[in-house]
Order: C-alpha cells, then structure tokens, then sequence
C-alpha cells in the first residue's frame, strides 16, 4: 500500500493541505486553460439548474397551493412553508452520501447522479394530481420529492464546490470557483424571470390552473441538457486514487471515520466559517427581496423587478470577488464580509422597511449584496483547501449542511416570527451573535491559502 501514490498517510496529506490547497498528486491538473473553462461551464450550469429547481418551488409557491391544500384551510400556507423547510433536513445527509460517492468513485458521476435526481422530481412535480383527484396523498407525495430534492441538493453543494475549486488553474482558483456562487443566485434569477415571463403572457386564472406546472416542467427539461453536458466533464481526482477505492487497496477516502478522526479540526472550521455566511445569505438574499416586496406590495411589478435587478447585482460581482481574492488572499475578504456583515445587518432588517423610494430601497439591497460578495464568492474554494481530496467532497459537504440546516434554512422562519410579534431588533441581534462567530473563525483558525496558488 505505501507504494501507491494514491494511497497517503493523514500526516502526508496534512502536509498537502498546507503546502498544495488543489490537493496535487490526487487530483488531475487540468490540461489547458480551456479545458478549464469548459469544465467550470458545464459544473456551473449543472449547479445553476438544480437551484432553479430549489426556488422555483418559494417562486410559484401561492400559485400550486390551492392543489395540494385546501384553501379553507387557514394552516395552508405554513404547511406549504414547512415542506420547503424539510428539505433542508435531508441536505446534511445527501452532502453525506454524495461526498462520500464523490471521493471514492469520482466527482463526475456523483454530479451526474444528483442532477437526474434533481430532474426527476421536477418532472414529477410538474404532474402531481392534485387533492381533488388523490386527496392527502397529494401533499405527501410532494413533501416526497421535495424531501429527496434536499437529498440531491445537500450532495450537489458540496461536489460542485469541490470540483470547481479542482477544476480550475492555479492561480485562478477562486475566480473560476466563484462561479459556483453565480450560478447558485442564477437559479434564483432564472426562476424570478419565468414568473415575470408567465405574469406578462398569462392570466393568473392560468397561472393557478397550469402554468406553474410548466415551469417546474422546465426545470426537469433543463436537467436533460445538463446532464448530457456533464457526461463529458473531466475527471478531476487522479486515476490512481479512483482505481486504490475500486480495487479496495484504500479503504478510507470518503468516510466519516476517517474524517473525524484525522481532520475533524478543518471540519468543525468549516461549520463555524458557513454559520454566519450561511445566515446572512438567507438574511440578505431572501428576507430582504421578501422585504422589498411587502414594501411595494401596491406594485408588484416593481417589487419584481427592484428584486431581479438585484439579485442580478449579486450573481454578476461574484466572479469579481474571486479574481479579487486571488490577488490580496481569501482571508481579507472573509473578514471584510464579517465585518461588513456585523455593521450592516441592522441597516437591511430595520431601516429597508421604512424606505419607499424604489431607487434608495435596491442601492441599500446592492450595499448588502457587495457585503455578502465577501463570503459567496469564496465560501467554496476557501472550504475546499481545508481538505485533503480523498475526504474533500464529504468534508467540505457535510460541514457546510449542517451549518446551512441549522442557521441558514431557519433564518427567513425565524425573521418572520420576530416580525410577527413585531420584535425584529432581537433578529437582528441574533444574526450578529452568529456572524460573530464566523468572524472569530476567520480571525483566528483561518490559513492563508489563497495567494499559495500564485507559486
């Protein structure tokens, strides 16, 4: 076993943790820069379709409710909120199975495999009958898709992520795994704009009736195209270590056993670096679109679009919070949404509600995007250096879910509630004590990896 270069000691691979953050001897360099790029687009566009599919459902949400629910029901909305909430149950387990079939059998077939999964829900979901036809079955089978989607959706961040930060040249690595980011908020984008594309060419008897049906359909019919593109990505672990995990020559890639017991300390790093991103995230990029819209509820239309125009704000300076932390380092960036988070968060959470000039309400939503851009654009690449490849996938994965099912998925319900009882300072007293915890990680336990990548 000590002659197989796939096959590595924890202290050998601690040592590469450090000293080479793309994991080289175990991952393949890629062969050109545009071999890169064409990798990072077909990763990209998988990750932008299977987001589609996590929003479209919170998009055409008042729409296909009155098919699974009754509308004298007056609990019919929260139910419907809390099968989208379960998802983020199964996330930690997928990133789970996914990480560990990614760094054993390869990062190109676990993307495969999550993406057909992702597909075949939205195709499901697309032709559910609804309580009329199967009565509570019908909420069930949704609660059904939507509780495998989270399954696909926990595997898809944490192998995406990984392979786009492999993927990519040295030098680059952050710009090209910010993309990872900008097409997480495309899917968001796209889904907001068939809405808007469907509101200005159907009636809302239509949108009711099956229009919604069409655009989860969409997203099934997406997936086919990105699932012929991701056949033919690169590999990027070497051959070497696919075939040590075949032949069972290695025996611990991608196990909880071996990532608890020799780099526990990265993993718990890592869950401490996403509790703040990940409830700012939520914070910024769902609560204060929701924020926007109950603002300008007399306006529709405008809500629509002040939201669009911002969301596309943020999924555009991605890229240029990646080609940033290649020139100055992760770290600098990492503190700076940290920070920024900590000074700005009141800002969005108390003083967005009470501005009803539309300008002035999306330059204080842009403000909190170029904030956020601190963490999104970097979360992945910055993560995946953590890790060693053989438990980069699952390591990676399984720390950022867990935080991401604690505080991020939580963070519009528990906004809503302090909204509820008309308390919202004590939310935004809750996401500081969060953030703060992220910025003490980054302070103190973050490495410098990110300008290793120059030599």
């Amino acid at each position: 076993m000590a002659s197989n270069p796939a096959v590595r000691t924890s202290e050998q691979t601690k040592q590469d943790q450090h000293t080479q953050p793309a994991g080289a001897g175990l991952v393949e360099t890629p062969k050109s820069l545009g071999r890169a790029v064409a990798n990072t687009i077909k990763g990209a566009l998988g990750n932008l379709v299977e987001w589609y599919d996590v929003y479209v459902y919170t998009v055409f949400l008042k729409y296909f409710e009155g098919h699974f629910l009754s509308p004298e029901d007056k609990n019919a909305t929260v139910v419907i909120w809390a099968v989208f909430a379960v998802t983020f149950v199964m996330r930690p387990v997928g990133s789970w199975f996914f990480g560990r079939y990614a760094d054993r059998r390869g990062r190109r077939p676990a993307l495969t495999l999550s993406v057909c999964i992702m597909a075949s829900c939205s195709f499901i979901i697309g032709i559910l009958p609804g309580r009329e036809v199967i009565g509570g079955w019908a909420i069930l089978a949704l609660m059904a898709c939507r509780l495998v989607q989270g399954f696909a959706t926990g595997g898809e961040y944490g192998t995406s992520a990984t392979y786009m930060s492999e993927a990519a040249v040295r030098g680059r690595r952050g710009f090209f795994s910010s993309f990872q980011c900008t097409t997480l908020v495309a899917g968001h984008v796209l889904a907001q704009s068939v809405l808007l594309i469907f509101s200005l060419t159907m009636s809302q008897e239509a949108l009711h009736a099956w229009g919604w049906r069409v655009a989860f359909i969409i997203g099934g019919l997406l997936a086919i195209g990105v699932l012929i593109l991701r056949r033919t990505m690169d590999e990027s672990l070497s051959e070497e270590h696919l075939q040590a995990t075949r032949s069972g020559e290695d025996t611990t890639a991608g196990t909880l056993g071996e990532l608890l017991k020799h780099y526990w300390r990265p993993f718990v790093l890592v869950f401490f670096l996403t509790t703040g991103g990940t409830v700012c995230f939520y914070t910024f990029s769902v609560n204060a679109p929701s924020i926007v819209k109950a603002t300008f509820a007399d306006s529709p239309v405008t809500a629509t679009v002040l939201n669009l125009v911002g969301l596309s704000f943020l999924m555009l300076i991605q890229p240029l919070g990646g080609l940033i932390s290649d020139r100055v380092g992760r770290k600098p960036l990492y503190l700076f949404f940290g920070f920024g988070a900590l000074a700005y968060t009141w800002v969005l959470v108390l003083v967005l509600p009470t501005v009803h000039t539309p300008i002035l309400s999306l330059l204080i939503v842009m403000v909190g995007y170029v904030i956020l851009t601190g963490y999104t654009s970097i979360n992945a690449v910055v993560k995946a250096d953590q890790f060693p490849p053989q438990v980069r996938a699952i390591g990676l994965g399984t720390g950022y879910a867990l935080a991401n099912s604690m505080f991020g998925g939580t963070a519009p319900m528990i906004y809503n509630l302090s909204k509820q009882h008309a308390d919202t300072l004590w939310f935004v007293v809750y996401v500081m004590v969060i953030v703060s915890t992220t910025v003490i990680a980054a302070l103190f336990f973050l490495k410098e990896n990110g300008r290793l990548d120059q030599s």
